[in-house]
């Protein structure tokens, strides 16, 4: 939780965290050396020196890492796991549903776990769910559109095989569909994050909601567009207040056009841990205020209000969490 200096208290969800062992022995060839690499080449470019860690750290980092940076400095209150396996390049899995587990057994009250699955595998893939579902009891699945499986580099979510894994979320009773749809990254295919799915996927199934990661970067204009028309669509902002350092201005544009398209109760934080970790992101969240020229673009404030709205509010009302009476608004 983080505490203003006038002593306000501000719950905090971080709606996108990770484990991942990205080690060479955990590497299959190349691809997981230029994956993981990509990663680095975010960290360093957008954390300030100070808070950057070495590659070696970066590479792999378990449960008492993870749980000093998220939840003893990094203010989170409660984070929320996205599994993605890409076992093409990782022998064991980049970032398994069984690897973020261990975290969840750590602090079963302050991680919520979500599944994932590839609707490429057919009924396989739809049993594999339905068993996963039954251990863990998921609220919410991640989509990686662009995850290289076998001879096929990617898929749409306008794909004829989508359908059916919506139709069994919804006869699970897993609401919430995280899609992440952000900058590409070396060997994935940019077109098979393209943005411009979305909004069939959710016209089709209006009972669902989705958690568009990375708001569409670089196609943030199309995103706002798209959300804009399509009310249940969330900008999960994973990565763009990452850029709140190195390069304020875009950030603030960016978070500018979401507020004016969508509003500030659709608006999802996300640290992206660990390309980058919560802490310092939320200090100089909290401290930012837009210029008088963006507040009137964005059509608001970042009031107190709006960022308890960005950092946490939003995700407790989206996956149902209970909070205590202190920090409610």
């Amino acid at each position: 939780m983080y505490v203003t200096q006038s002593g306000e208290k501000v719950f905090v969800v971080d709606g996108h965290t990770h484990l991942w062992d990205a080690r060479p022995a955990n590497r299959r060839n190349r691809y997981g050396l230029c994956f993981i690499e990509s990663f680095w080449g975010s960290h360093v470019g957008m954390t300030p020196p100070e808070d950057r860690w070495d590659f070696e750290r970066f590479l792999h980092y378990g449960v008492e890492g993870a749980a000093k940076d998220l939840f003893e400095e990094g203010y989170v209150d409660v984070a929320i796991m996205l599994p993605t396996y890409l076992h093409d390049f990782f022998v064991h899995g980049f970032n398994t549903i069984d690897q973020c587990a261990a975290l969840k057994e750590a602090f079963p009250d302050r991680v919520i776990l979500n599944g994932r699955f590839d609707p490429r595998d057919g009924a396989r893939g739809l049993d594999r769910l339905e068993e996963d579902h039954a251990r863990w009891h998921f609220k919410g699945v991640k989509l990686y559109t662009a995850e290289w499986n076998g001879v096929s580099k990617g898929y749409s979510l306008r794909d004829d095989f989508i359908a059916p894994y919506m139709e069994k979320c919804i006869e699970l009773g897993i609401e919430i569909i995280h899609v992440h749809k952000g900058p590409t990254i070396h060997p994935l295919n940019l077109d098979a994050f393209d943005v411009h799915d979305v909004d069939y996927v959710a016209t089709a199934f209006p009972d669902l909601k989705f958690v568009v990661d990375h708001c569409g970067m670089p196609r943030i204009d199309d995103f706002c567009w798209i959300a804009g028309q399509e009310p249940n669509v969330y900008g999960g902002l994973a990565l763009i207040p990452s850029f709140i350092h190195a390069r304020p201005k875009y950030f603030a544009q960016m978070l500018a056009d979401l507020l004016y398209f969508l509003g500030p109760n659709r608006l999802i934080f996300g640290s992206d841990y660990g390309i980058t970790s919560p802490k310092w992101i939320i200090e100089k969240f909290m401290d930012y205020e837009f210029p008088d020229d963006l507040a009137r673009e964005a059509q608001t404030q970042l009031t107190l209000d709006v960022k308890r709205k960005i950092l946490g509010l939003n995700a407790a009302k989206l996956y149902g969490l209970t909070l205590p009476e202190e920090k409610e608004v």
